[in-house]
């Protein structure tokens, strides 16, 4: 450790569309209670939390994040090339809200996950300019048009690295993993659909990556309650925040065992 009986305390945010939005509620949770991550990853809509919070903006400020960029601006139609539609909006409210197009600028280490279409390669990016690496990082293959990047195409981090854990490895002495795909069985009707069973396969294809990563953390949280909503139901924002800030307050006491379990 770092500190004298002070974990240094990093926090792994999965991808996971709307459902990201409970990041927000944990990560409320966790500063009421005085835990605050100093080194940040993520996924997806992992990696918008986590640049929020590594920019210094409180809960507060990134459900209004939320609430402000309304679904049909974040996805503006394009050409049906490549994909679907792209995140020109995103990249816009991330301008109007991170003071600088910077990593380095960021109050706290962040890293984010991208794939790179090109080598099949899952990157892990922490230097340079930020807004561009997220949106790629946004990018869910076939609904998003990929970014190119240095002359190469990338897309979701979740593709390759859902819950990219790994890299706090080296950085902290504690990893708090938050996976908002969680792994749950399916009962309903959506599998009687072509549309409801490629769906449900790119998820197993995530729940599959993120399996290596959940290994590496010593903390994981799962709302799994987070499953009812679908990954485009940004309208469910508060419902979504509640499910992240209660699922982590009934934790908080296994948490703090365990960390002061780690001072000993």
């Amino acid at each position: 450790m770092n500190q004298i009986n002070k974990p240094k305390i990093g926090i792994a945010f999965s991808g996971g569309g709307a459902r990201g939005i409970a990041h927000v509620g944990v990560l409320k949770a966790l500063l009421e209670n005085g835990l605050e991550p100093q080194v940040i990853s993520g996924s997806s809509a992992g990696s918008i939390v986590g640049a929020l919070y590594a920019a210094g903006k409180s809960p507060e400020e990134m459900l209004a994040f939320v609430k402000d960029s309304k679904l049909f601006k974040l996805i503006k139609v394009g050409l049906p090339n490549r994909g679907f539609t792209k995140l020109t909006y995103l990249r816009e409210r991330l301008a109007q809200t991170i003071a600088e197009d910077s990593f380095e600028a960021l109050d706290k280490k962040l890293i984010v996950a991208i794939s790179n279409l090109h080598t099949g390669v899952c990157e892990m990016v922490s230097s340079g300019p930020l807004f561009d690496v997220i949106v790629a990082s946004s990018s869910i293959p076939l609904v998003f048009k990929p970014v190119e990047l240095n002359g190469q195409l990338y897309v979701d981090g979740g593709l390759l690295s859902n819950l990219p854990a790994t890299p706090l490895l080296e950085e902290v002495d504690f990893i708090i993993g938050v996976n908002v795909m969680p792994q749950v069985e399916l009962r309903d009707t959506s599998l009687q659909s072509l549309i409801g069973v490629a769906a449900r396969c790119f998820e197993l294809s995530v729940v599959g990556n993120t399996r290596p990563d959940l290994e590496q953390c010593h903390f994981v949280i799962e709302p799994k309650a987070v499953h009812n909503y679908h990954i485009f139901q940004f309208n469910q924002y508060e419902a979504l925040y509640e499910i992240g800030y209660e699922a982590t307050q009934a934790l908080i006491p296994t948490l703090m065992n365990q960390l002061n379990e780690m001072k000993k």
